[in-house]
């Protein structure tokens, strides 16, 4: 392996390191707000925007994952699917597309929203944090700390995502994201949010799940449908809680 392959590597076993010491309590709070949002019959949903939706798809419909987070998809912002892909951070930036968005999904009072933002200095991610905390929706943040504060706001009220969280969770990624550099390239490379962000999340929801058993209530969690009755498995699950669940 290239001495860059394990720099890369050693550097994010670092911040996941730095994850579990540092942001246990934090993740341990954002699962109970979560647990308390189950027990009480509302719904979870979470969102991000470009790169930072691929961490929020990771949780959505898949093997060993908790049935029950909705993913909440920005058309133009929910993947790097349109063309150009630079379309994609021009919308993130749009002031009043977070309110649209809002408007036309189902979340409610009492819901909670997991929203992910590296920098979380964009329109879009600030805004749907102010306007869910407006309307009583309980809102999670993941965003890095260290990249936020470093950053200004691009949204005219001068504040940031962070600022709209319930409970923050921080992704340890630095500024600018990536790790790596060398002196023939003018900029470091190779960044690190992806894993960081998505470690963070299946933290939060492998510690979500311990609380709900905690509580006595059973979550219910996928089935590979690779396996056999799988499929079967997940299917009776799904139409037991299709109240909550809104992507199928």
């Amino acid at each position: 392996m290239s001495n860059y392959a394990v720099v890369y590597l050693d550097r994010v076993i670092g911040l996941l390191e730095r994850i579990k010491n540092e942001e246990q309590e934090r993740i341990d709070e954002a699962a109970r707000l979560l647990a308390d949002t189950v027990e009480e019959g509302n719904c979870i949903f979470a969102f991000g925007c470009t790169h930072s939706s691929l961490p929020v798809q990771d949780l959505v419909y898949r093997a060993g994952g908790f049935m029950l987070v909705n993913p909440l998809f920005g058309p133009g912002i929910a993947s790097l699917d349109i063309k150009p892909t630079t379309l994609s951070s021009a919308i993130e930036k749009l002031p009043g597309y977070a309110g649209v968005l809002l408007d036309e999904s189902p979340l409610k009072q009492g819901d909670a929203l997991i929203i992910v933002s590296v920098s979380g200095r964009n329109a879009v991610p600030v805004e749907l944090a102010q306007m869910a905390r407006e309307r009583k929706i309980k809102v999670i943040g993941v965003t890095s700390v260290e990249y936020s504060g470093g950053v200004s706001s691009r949204h005219s009220s001068g504040k940031k995502m962070h600022d709209f969280a319930d409970v923050l969770l921080d992704n340890k990624a630095p500024i600018g994201d990536a790790v790596l550099e060398d002196p023939i390239i003018p900029q470091k490379f190779c960044p690190v949010s992806g894993v960081t962000s998505t470690a963070v999340l299946q933290a939060l929801m492998a510690s979500t799940i311990e609380e709900l058993l905690k509580r006595g209530l059973t979550p219910p969690v996928f089935l590979a449908a690779n396996v056999d009755g799988g499929a079967e498995y997940n299917a009776r699950l799904l139409s037991e809680y299709r109240d909550r669940i809104y992507y199928l």
